[in-house]
């Protein structure tokens, strides 16, 4: 979740909502100098995290560029770190980072093991999907996982060339649930309470589940699958109201803070009903007047939903 889930967005939703178990970062790159750029040291410095169990998420191809973060993200007082190997997106394949990284398994094998002799002090956990483009690759890369200490395997069922296309291939992992040797979580198509409640069933024993475009769509969904309340209307708007100023003041812009809910909002409209009237008024939205005069017609007019839409879901 590029963007969203910065810690402007983590701060606002544990203190409306109540905390995740865990946050993860949006992608951090190491760059080949090894240090931090003083962007991804805003996201990473812990007085912004303060409260709150956040996981550093690394994309990279580059062992020893991920020796490096790996190493100062201990220093700086994390727990553990995760190597995304799910992003699909083609910006991010083309380097052979992400999903990309599972085109070539012997060449993550040696990633891995660089990593896993070299980072001591600090968990390393993964994030992978099944394979680049065959349902059978998912048997291969479960064998290569296990012969490392990986923390936590979270598994997002889909192929690269899936993206985030039709369903979760949930019945692949499934067969290899019971021979993984370390603890497994479960990411892809959790939109509601009940979907959850179906995976962990499906998969006794997770280690968690990872939600990610489902959690702007719903910002309440993880205290529902605790078994607490929906959000309300009051709850919803006034998320949106502090999350905007927080952005504001975080970004020193309010023109950019404006650009981001847009963004943020493409997903909370999913929780309404009836919104189509009001959505080109929002997006297109060239000042703060505009936008929130929007926002106060969805209000008036488009009913509160008690799940939400899975609205940015395509099919194959």
């Amino acid at each position: 979740m590029e963007g969203l889930t910065g810690f402007v967005w983590r701060a606002a939703h544990s203190r409306f909502f109540g905390s995740a178990d865990a946050y993860y970062t949006p992608f951090v790159t190491p760059t080949l100098e090894p240090r931090f750029t003083e962007r991804q040291l805003r996201e990473l410095a812990p007085e912004v995290n303060a409260g709150r169990h956040v996981i550093p998420q690394l994309l990279t191809r580059r062992p020893a560029d991920f020796v490096w973060a790996a190493r100062a993200l201990r220093d700086m007082g994390y727990r553990e770190v995760n190597l995304n190997l799910g992003c699909p997106a083609g910006t991010v394949v083309a380097k052979g980072k992400g999903a990309g990284f599972l085109r070539t398994p012997s060449e993550l094998a040696d990633f891995l093991r660089i990593v896993f002799d070299e980072v001591q002090g600090i968990d390393v956990s993964v994030k992978t999907r099944i394979g680049w483009s065959e349902e059978s690759e998912f048997e291969d890369l479960a064998d290569l996982y296990a012969h490392f200490p990986i923390c936590r395997l979270i598994v997002h069922p889909r192929l690269k060339t899936d993206q985030y296309k039709g369903d979760a291939r949930r019945h692949v992992l499934e067969r290899l649930y019971p021979d993984l040797p370390m603890p497994v979580g479960y990411n892809g198509d959790i939109v509601t309470a009940f979907d959850a409640e179906q995976v962990q069933r499906q998969f006794p024993g997770l280690a968690e589940i990872m939600i990610g475009r489902a959690l702007m769509a719903d910002p309440a969904l993880i205290r529902k699958a605790r078994g607490g309340m929906p959000a309300g209307a009051e709850e919803i708007f006034g998320f949106s109201d502090a999350l905007f100023e927080s952005y504001a003041s975080a970004f020193g812009s309010r023109k950019n803070a404006l650009m981001r809910m847009k963004e943020y909002w493409f997903f909370q409209l999913c929780l309404f009903d009836r919104t189509e009237p009001f959505e080109k008024a929002m997006f297109k939205a060239r000042s703060e007047a505009d936008f929130f005069g929007a926002l106060a017609a969805v209000r008036e007019n488009c009913p509160l939903r008690s799940e939400a839409r899975y609205g940015w879901r395509k099919p194959l």
